[in-house]
Order: C-alpha cells, then sequence, then structure tokens
C-alpha cells in the first residue's frame, strides 16, 4: 500500500513503499483548527496576493523553479518513493515542473489587458474600453497521486502567477512531494495565506469543497469530480478527470516507431496516466505486420525495480490497483478476449498486457484501466477508426500515425479529444499548451496561459472623453 488504511484517531498519513511496503515517512494531518486556519489566512490575504506587482509573482515562481531543479534528484528519488514510478519518470516529471515554474515566471510577467475603442458607433465617440483579467478567488487545488509533483505545480504556478491564494489537498498516497514544494514555497517572499499544503483524508475533503472562501475548485482525479461540480454549483470549478487514450494506426505510418511508441506509453507510469495509450485502432492493411512488432516492443520493456536506472515499468500505486487491473483483464479474456503478452500479477505489480479480439463492451475497452493495459483493434480504414475513437465516454487526447496532412486536419476536425497528435501517442504534452478534455473527461483546461485565463475573469473599466 502507498498509504496507510485511516481510522477517525489518526494524526498522520504513513506512506509506504508500492514495491517493497517499507515506510517512506509521514505527513502531518492537520487537525480541524488547522485547516481553519489556512483557508482563513487565504481569504484574508486575497486582496493582499492579488495586488502584488508581477515582478513579486515572478520571482518567487522563478525561485521554486532554480530550487526544484538543485535539488531535483531528491525529489525525484521522493516521487518514486511514495509512487513507486521508475526513477527515469519521476526524473522526467521533476523537469517538467521545473518548466512549470519557469513558464509561469514569464506568464506573470506579460499577462496584462486589452485596450477596445468604442467608438464603432456614434454613442461610444469619445470611450474606451480597458479589459483586464482578475483573479476569482482562492483556489482549492485536489490534486492525485499520479503525478504528485507535476499536477500540484500545475495548479499552483498559475495561481501564484495571477495572484490567487491556493489550498492544495493532495492525495492521501502521496502528500510527501506536495509538502516537500510548500517548503520550497515556504522560502520566497510570498505573504502569508498566498499557499498552504493540507495532506488529508478524501473524506475531510468535503468542507474545503462546500467552503464558500475557495469559490474555484479545480481537481484532477477520477469520476468523483462530477460530484464535486454538482455539490457547489455555484463555483467555478474545472475538472480533469482522465480517458482511456486512442490511438489510430494507419497505413502509412512508420510501423516500427509506431509500435515502439505505443508500447512504452501503454506501460510508462506502470500505466497510471490519464493519457496513457490504452486502444489502439489499427488499418486492416497493416495490423498483421503492426501487432507482432507491439507485442515484441512491449516484451522489451524493462520491468521490476523502480530504483534502478534502467527500469521503465514499475508497480502500480498499491496492490488493490494491480488486483482490479487482473480482474479486469481476466474478465476480458473470459467474455473472448485473445492474450497476446502480460496478464499476471505479483503483488502491486502487473506485467505489461495486450489484447485483442476484446468484446466492445469490456471494461478494458470502455473504462479507464489506469494500468499497463493495451487493446488492440483491426478497423477497415480512417471512417472506422475516428468512429470508434468518438464511440468512447471519454476525449482526453488521442494520438494519429499517418503522413497524410488532409488526415491530420481531419483528426483534429473530426476527433471528440480535447488534443490530437500526429504521429506520435497521445501521452505527449507539453506544459505551455492547453490541456483537458471534452466528454467525460471533464471540463475546462490546463495548461499554464489557459490555466491562468480559467482562474481568472475579464473585468472592464470605460474611460470617457478621451479623443483617440
Amino acid at each position: 500500500m502507498s498509504a496507510l488504511p485511516l481510522n477517525a484517531d489518526s494524526t498522520e498519513i504513513t506512506v509506504t513503499h508500492p514495491w517493497d511496503g517499507r515506510v517512506v515517512g509521514t505527513a502531518p494531518i492537520p487537525s480541524p483548527d488547522e485547516v481553519a486556519k489556512a483557508v482563513g489566512a487565504a481569504w484574508e490575504a486575497r486582496s493582499t496576493v492579488a495586488a502584488l506587482p508581477a515582478h513579486v509573482r515572478a520571482e518567487a515562481l522563478g525561485h521554486v523553479s532554480r530550487r526544484l531543479a538543485e535539488r531535483s534528484e531528491e525529489i525525484a528519488r521522493l516521487i518514486t518513493g511514495e509512487n513507486g514510478k521508475p526513477l527515469m519518470w519521476s526524473r522526467a516529471e521533476v523537469a517538467r515542473a521545473v518548466s512549470v515554474f519557469r513558464l509561469a515566471a514569464e506568464e506573470a510577467r506579460r499577462f496584462d489587458g486589452r485596450l477596445q475603442r468604442l467608438d464603432t458607433d456614434p454613442a461610444g465617440e469619445g470611450r474606451i474600453a480597458l479589459v483586464r483579467r482578475a483573479p476569482r478567488g482562492p483556489v482549492l487545488a485536489i490534486t492525485p497521486f499520479n503525478f504528485p509533483l507535476n499536477l500540484v505545480a500545475h495548479k499552483v504556478a498559475p495561481a501564484i502567477a495571477v495572484g490567487a491564494p491556493v489550498i492544495v489537498k493532495p492525495a492521501p498516497a502521496t502528500p510527501l512531494t506536495a509538502l516537500l514544494l510548500g517548503e520550497i514555497l515556504a522560502e520566497t517572499d510570498l505573504p502569508t495565506g498566498s499557499v498552504a499544503v493540507l495532506p488529508l483524508p478524501n473524506e475531510r475533503a468535503e468542507a474545503l469543497v462546500d467552503d464558500p472562501r475557495l469559490p474555484v475548485v479545480s481537481f484532477t482525479g477520477g469520476p468523483v469530480g462530477w460530484a464535486i461540480r454538482e455539490r457547489v454549483p455555484r463555483k467555478h470549478v474545472t475538472l480533469e478527470l482522465g480517458g482511456n487514450a486512442a490511438v489510430v494506426v494507419l497505413r502509412d505510418a512508420d510501423l516500427e516507431r509506431a509500435a515502439e511508441r505505443v508500447a512504452l506509453f501503454s506501460n510508462y507510469q506502470a500505466g497510471q496516466s490519464c493519457i496513457g495509450v490504452q486502444r489502439v485502432y489499427v488499418e486492416d492493411a497493416v495490423y498483421d505486420a503492426f501487432a507482432p512488432r507491439v507485442v515484441e516492443a512491449v516484451g522489451r520493456l524493462v520491468t521490476g525495480d523502480p530504483w534502478q536506472d534502467a527500469t521503465q515499468v514499475g508497480p502500480l500505486v498499491d496492490e488493490a490497483a494491480a488486483r482490479r487491473v487482473s480482474e479486469w483483464v481476466d474478465e476480458a479474456v473470459a467474455a473472448g478476449a485473445t492474450l497476446l503478452a502480460g496478464g499476471r500479477r505479483d503483488g502491486a505489480s502487473y506485467q505489461p498486457t495486450v489484447l485483442a479480439d476484446v468484446p466492445d463492451d469490456a471494461r478494458v475497452v470502455t473504462e479507464e484501466v489506469f494500468g499497463p493495459v493495451l487493446v488492440l483493434r483491426r478497423v477497415a480504414d480512417v471512417d472506422e477508426a475516428f468512429a470508434r475513437v468518438n464511440a468512447g465516454r471519454f476525449g482526453l487526447q488521442a494520438g494519429v500515425f499517418t503522413r497524410d496532412l488532409q488526415v491530420a486536419f481531419r483528426a483534429q476536425r473530426e476527433l471528440e479529444v480535447g488534443g490530437v497528435v500526429i504521429g506520435d501517442v497521445p501521452s505527449y504534452r507539453a506544459d505551455q499548451m492547453p490541456y483537458g478534455g471534452v466528454k467525460e473527461s471533464g471540463t475546462g483546461r490546463e495548461g499554464v496561459r489557459s490555466a491562468m485565463e480559467d482562474l481568472t475573469e475579464e473585468r472592464v473599466m470605460v474611460l470617457t472623453g478621451v479623443a483617440l
């Protein structure tokens, strides 16, 4: 387990390593009084934080970026300790967080307004509007276990950049990295109340969601996000709820490269990524050439001890997660699916798995597996491939392996997803680009600039008697 079960009298979260169960560390659970104090401080500081000069916000963000870089190996090892992901991916996560805070520092300096002339009609002569964006208010950021640093960064950095206090409620399985980030933020000159990290059990998050002093909720996680939105319909709620990302491999694709990328990114983070490859639709003309290639590529992946530099696939976050993945795969095989690779569990680890001939209603197709499982499906052509991508309930990102520019633009036009990656897997994400989904994958967009806009609202000032 990554976090030992809590009882009503628990005063701390004990974090254990998914690979071998050893204790990694503990996180104190804040008392109700401490939570109230943190929320009160955020509310009291909202005007002060909003009024901070751009250079102050930018310097604080730059400091965090530099300190993350300086402490990168220490932080990567902490991520691996509490999350179980291999060091290679933990190091990549720290590098991305360094970029997120650097990008936010840059955006903080250029996040300004626009002038709009109003003399387009006679009644507007002598008038001009200044349109600026102001923070909506303090932010409640609820983050998941799979990226315990970078997904926190994607909420905290934009909030600081726009001048909004932020309360972070990290996943109980992985609170230690968020607390370390909080320590680095405490080194800055940001005023009291700007940032707080509250490692609370999930059941105690409801009071934070309900608190009117936190008018913005930014949630990344599972379907419970919709319940949050329904619970507080008058708040501004942004949801990133995952998906079952699809890849389309067409006849003009580079099959070797496609197989290598699909194999790796269906299994990186042990499949625990919202945009990890899950469904692969392969054009009939190349299916028989592609399928063995991807099975071979999966077989070459280095699995096992996450502390080894070469390891590509480590354990899931806990044994319960691995058991659930095993049940879903067994269920698909019992319904007629063909197991081409993997299919075995060892504690919290699950072998990289490839399935074919999977029934359309199997959970490994319709739901988010969040484990190292890949489903191959033969399709007649691009029309059927795109239709099958769109048939799913989710729509976060998709990948299309093609060299045809017309097909690329068609994919962006027709696929019901928040982002399409041409020539690669859907697992690619640049931290400055808009990121989010449609349908049951959520609402709103992250990516530093997009998140800054989401956390703010337009305010207009009209100047009268101005000669243009």
